[in-house]
């Protein structure tokens, strides 16, 4: 499970939350402590303050009964532990423990520390200094002196003895209990206890709907992907769900296995074509001999035949054809033995006309119309021009077949692209055929591939397309059934030849 991206993003998640929430919890519940100790000092400073009041007028007539009843009845509240007066040598002369009176307090106590530390006077200690929290029996308490100052009416009465230069007469002690205060504090902790594992839950829930949907979701179909493709299947295509990252990395995905299925395609009709161009080059030789009789002959009879005869123009075709068959044949046993092929200037508009020419009169029988480009639009480019006149002659007579004798149109466009440092003339056949059924499409430049019942070998587009590679160029197709078809044919301007395919060599 943690060898998985996913759960160490959200350990990791969840740990930095958990020491955050932590974090934050105890600097609450500190907080909350503060501030209920501070409300207990404050409570006692006000309860000090209240018997100091309540008793001055008793400590100054000396009236011990009522002194001890107004410190009996403080001390008998919930929460007040002690109740005490001590003189400066820290005898107890008022106690709601009866018991401690006379007694001596221990000036080394937690309690009385701060009171007797050295150098330091009492009057001078601020109220928080006054306090003190200490234990007794495993219980806290908040203790707090108030000191009795020396007043005049203390040392003016008949019954007092103190000198005017005596400053604290000695101090109010008052103990109250903090279980009270502990008991909140436990109870706060436990919730914020509980809130924090709710917190931690929920947050670790969030976080991992998020994570397994925004990561988990889409680098697990990216693992899938990548095992398919692996496994040969460069059809499969991840769904882009967005502009960031994953969405980034998908749309690379999917234009890398494309280029792959491209490369794939290219290499495999390589190879067919190989073995087409080995096939053809046994059967060129067997056609070569019928084709020189014919020309031989046909050549002879044009000489004999009268001019301006039906007859004498019949056979001017006839040769000219078979001189093209001728050119054909050689080509392909130059594509089969690799032997490169003589190039030279190419004029896009004059190569298209010829083409349109060669096939004009099947185009008007099946009442077809072509539109070429303009005189203003020709583009020169290095090319060898019998055969790329042999690649526009094939998809033009493709286009006728798909179109048929209800007739239609064919298009041709050119025009010149640049791609970096290099420029590319693209050649486009468009026609308003019934188009080609989708699962047919990566098949249109297989050999013998054709779905032309009564007519086509398949070898068509195939030569085509290894025409067009021999001069490092590409040729694609794109369809829509019933709306027609565009070939476009894009080759680069000046011509770099392109390398022998792997596992051939010269012949």
């Amino acid at each position: 499970m943690f060898d998985r991206i996913t759960s160490k993003l959200i350990l990791a998640v969840a740990i930095v939350a958990i020491i955050l929430i932590g974090v934050f919890s105890y600097l609450i519940v500190g907080s909350h402590h503060r501030e209920l100790i501070s409300r207990v000092e404050h409570s006692a400073v006000q309860l000090s303050e209240t018997i100091k009041s309540s008793t001055r007028y008793d400590m100054l007539l000396n009236r011990r009964e009522d002194l001890h009843r107004i410190i009996d009845t403080v001390g008998n509240q919930d929460g007040i532990e002690k109740v005490r007066i001590l003189n400066k040598e820290g005898a107890i002369i008022y106690s709601r423990d009866s018991e401690s009176v006379g007694t001596m307090v221990d000036k080394q106590a937690e309690a009385c520390y701060v009171c007797h530390a050295e150098d330091l006077p009492l009057e001078r200690l601020s109220i928080p200094d006054r306090t003190r929290i200490f234990e007794t029996n495993g219980v806290r308490n908040l203790g707090i002196i108030n000191p009795i100052y020396n007043e005049p009416s203390c040392w003016e009465a008949d019954c007092h003895a103190h000198a005017p230069t005596q400053k604290v007469l000695g101090v109010l002690d008052v103990t109250m209990s903090l279980a009270e205060v502990d008991d909140q504090i436990l109870a706060s902790g436990r919730k914020i206890l509980l809130l924090l594992v709710t917190a931690i839950f929920l947050t670790g829930v969030t976080i991992w709907l998020f994570v397994q949907r925004l990561i988990g979701r889409p680098v697990s179909e990216l693992v899938k992907a990548t095992n398919a493709v692996a496994a040969g299947d460069l059809s499969y295509k991840l769904e882009v769900r967005g502009e960031d990252e994953i969405g980034q990395l998908a749309r690379s995905f999917n234009d890398m296995t494309e280029r792959l299925s491209e490369a794939q395609r290219q290499i495999q009709q390589s190879d067919r074509l190989a073995s087409l161009g080995r096939l053809a080059a046994g059967i060129a030789h067997e056609i070569n001999n019928p084709l020189t009789g014919v020309l031989t002959y046909s050549s002879f009879l044009l000489k004999r035949s009268a001019e301006g005869s039906e007859t004498r123009e019949d056979l001017e075709t006839i040769v000219r054809e078979t001189k093209r068959c001728r050119d054909i044949v050689k080509g392909l046993l130059d594509f089969a033995r690799r032997v490169p092929s003589v190039d030279g200037e190419v004029s896009a508009n004059a190569v298209i006309e010829r083409a349109v020419k060669i096939v004009r009169n099947q185009l008007s029988f099946d009442n077809i119309l072509v539109s070429s480009p303009s005189a203003e639009e020709d583009i020169v480019f290095w090319a060898n021009e019998n055969q790329i006149l042999q690649v526009l002659i094939n998809l033009l007579m493709n286009s006728a077949d798909a179109i048929g004798e209800a007739g239609g149109s064919i298009t041709v466009e050119t025009r010149l692209d640049r791609e970096g440092d290099r420029e590319h003339v693209e050649i486009d056949v468009v026609d308003t055929g019934k188009g080609i059924e989708p699962e047919n499409l990566g098949q249109v430049f297989d050999p013998f591939f054709t779905t032309k019942v009564k007519r086509g070998t398949g070898l068509g587009l195939a030569v085509a397309w290894a025409i067009v590679e021999k001069h490092g160029g590409t040729i694609s197709v794109e369809s829509t059934p019933d709306r027609g078809t565009k070939f476009s044919v894009r080759l680069p301007r000046d011509r770099e030849p392109a390398p022998f395919l792997k596992g051939e060599q010269t012949r």
